[in-house]
C-alpha cells in the first residue's frame, strides 16, 4: 500500500487533511498517550479497520521527533510479531500513522482470564518476543521501551500471536546511544548510569518482563510513599544498578531452575556478559522442554492484582512529577486512571455498574466543563479509565486540585 507522505527530509509537499479523511473514517479517540492520540480508523474502500496514531506538531519538538522516528523505523521492519505500518501522512499540523489493528488483550489480561497458566505459556510468549527482538537487533534497531504494556495479542483467537507495538523511542544503533529513555522499572543499569548503551538494553527489559510473568512481582521496586516519588525512583535505580533482585519464596518455589537461569542471564548487570536475544532463543527453556507445565496461575494472578493495582493503577497520575503533556499546558490530552474502592461507593453503585458509570461520567464532565473527550471505561477490578483534554487546566497545581475533587466526588455521591 502506498504511503501518504513519508519523505521526512527537507522541503516537502504536505498532505491536505482531506486526503486523510477521504481515505479513512476516523472514529472517536480510544486512548491518549504521551506523544499522540489513538483512534480506530476504517478504510472507506475496503472497510478494513486499523489503528491510527495522530501526532500534533504544536505539542513540541519531542512529539514531532517521535512521529518521524516511528515512521522511519516501521518502514524498515516486517515481522509477524511486530505491529505493521499500513499508511502514513504528514499535514502541516499533524502526523497520521496507520497500523494494523490488534484486537486481542494485553498479556496481563490474558493471564487473568486463563483457567490454567504455566511456565510453558510464558515460554511461548517470551519466544515470540525474543524472535521479534532478535529480528530488530539484526537490523541494528534498539526498541528502548519494551514493557508488558507494549505486548498484545493480535486477536482473540485461542492461539493468537503476540505483537510488539510502540516504536516512538526506537533507534538505529549507529554507534552507541547515550540519551536515556524508557520506563523506569524496565531500565537497564547502563541506562540508569547514563553510560553509552545499545541492543543489550532490550534483553534486560525482556528479563524484567519474564520475571513479572513468572511471579507476578516486579524484580525491582521500592516501598516509598506514593507522594515521595524522588526517593522512590532513587532507591529503585540503586537496586537496578547493583542488580539487587531475588527469586524470593514463596513466589519462585514452583518455578524451574532453567527459568531462573534464563532470567538471570538476561538481567546480567554487565551488558557485555548479558545474553543476546538470539542466544536466549537457543536456551533450553525457550527452544527445549525445560519449561514446567505446572499450574502457577493462582500465585501469579494474586501478585499481579496486588502489585499492579497498587503500583501501576492506583491513581496513576503523579502530578508532582508530571512534566509531560498531561498537565504542563492547556489544550493537551491526557489519561487518568482511578482505582475505585468498591466498599467506598454507595451500595446502589456497588451493585449497579451501569449507574456507577453514568454518575462518574457526570462528575467528570461537571468538573472539567470544557472537556472535549471524556469517555470512561469500567474494568473488571474496579478501575475507571478517563480520557480527557485539559483545555481549562493551566498547571499541575490546579490539575491536582481538580483531580482531588473528582476522586472525592467518586466517594461521596
Amino acid at each position: 500500500m502506498p504511503f501518504g507522505c513519508l519523505t521526512l527530509g527537507e522541503k516537502k509537499d504536505y498532505n491536505s487533511p482531506s486526503e486523510v479523511t477521504d481515505k479513512y473514517d476516523l472514529g472517536q479517540i480510544v486512548k491518549s498517550e504521551e506523544f499522540c492520540e489513538i483512534f480506530r480508523a476504517k478504510d472507506r474502500n475496503t472497510l478494513k479497520m486499523y489503528t491510527c496514531k495522530k501526532f500534533h506538531k504544536k505539542d513540541g519538538r519531542k512529539v514531532r521527533k517521535a512521529a518521524k522516528n516511528e515512521i522511519k523505523i516501521l518502514k524498515m521492519v516486517k515481522h509477524h510479531n511486530i505491529l505493521q505500518l499500513v499508511d502514513a501522512f504528514e499535514t502541516k499540523k499533524e502526523y497520521f500513522i496507520f497500523l494494523e489493528l490488534a484486537t486481542g488483550r494485553e498479556v496481563f489480561d490474558w493471564i487473568l482470564d486463563q483457567g490454567y497458566y504455566s511456565e510453558r505459556d510464558t515460554s511461548n510468549v517470551m519466544r515470540q518476543v525474543l524472535e521479534a527482538v532478535a529480528y530488530l537487533h539484526s537490523l541494528k534497531i534498539v526498541h528502548r521501551n519494551l514493557k508488558l504494556e507494549n505486548l498484545v495479542y493480535f486477536n482473540r483467537l485461542k492461539h493468537s500471536k503476540i505483537v510488539i507495538s510502540d516504536f516512538q523511542l526506537a533507534k538505529l544503533e549507529n554507534g552507541l546511544i547515550k540519551d536515556p529513555c524508557g520506563t523506569p522499572e524496565y531500565l537497564a543499569p547502563e541506562v540508569v548510569a547514563r553510560q553509552r548503551y545499545g541492543r543489550p538494553v532490550d534483553c534486560w527489559a525482556i528479563g524484567v518482563i519474564m520475571y513479572i510473568l513468572l511471579s507476578g512481582n516486579p524484580p525491582f521496586y521500592d516501598d516509598a510513599e506514593e507522594d515521595d516519588s524522588d526517593n522512590r525512583d532513587k532507591n529503585l535505580f540503586l537496586k537496578i544498578l547493583s542488580g539487587d533482585y531475588e527469586f524470593d519464596s514463596p513466589y519462585w518455589d514452583d518455578i524451574s531452575d532453567s527459568a531462573k537461569s534464563l532470567v538471570a542471564s538476561l538481567m546480567e548487570v554487565d551488558q557485555d556478559q548479558r545474553l543476546t536475544a538470539q542466544e536466549a532463543i537457543a536456551h533450553e527453556w525457550i527452544s527445549g522442554n525445560a519449561a514446567s507445565d505446572k499450574n502457577i496461575k493462582d500465585g501469579v494472578c494474586a501478585q499481579i492484582e496486588k502489585n499492579f493495582a497498587k503500583a501501576k493503577w492506583k491513581v496513576v497520575l503523579h502530578m508532582k512529577r508530571s512534566n509531560n503533556h498531561m498537565c504542563s499546558t492547556a489544550n493537551k490530552s491526557g489519561i487518568m486512571i482511578l482505582c475505585l474502592c468498591r466498599l467506598s461507593l454507595p451500595p446502589v453503585c456497588r451493585i449497579n455498574p451501569q449507574l456507577t458509570f453514568i454518575v462518574l461520567h457526570y462528575v467528570m464532565i461537571s468538573l472539567f466543563n470544557s472537556v472535549r473527550h471524556s469517555p470512561l471505561f469500567c474494568c473488571k477490578v474496579g478501575l475507571l479509565l478517563c480520557l480527557f483534554s485539559l483545555r481549562t487546566i493551566k498547571n499541575s497545581q490546579r490539575s491536582l486540585v481538580k483531580l482531588t475533587q473528582l476522586y472525592s466526588s467518586c466517594h461521596c455521591i
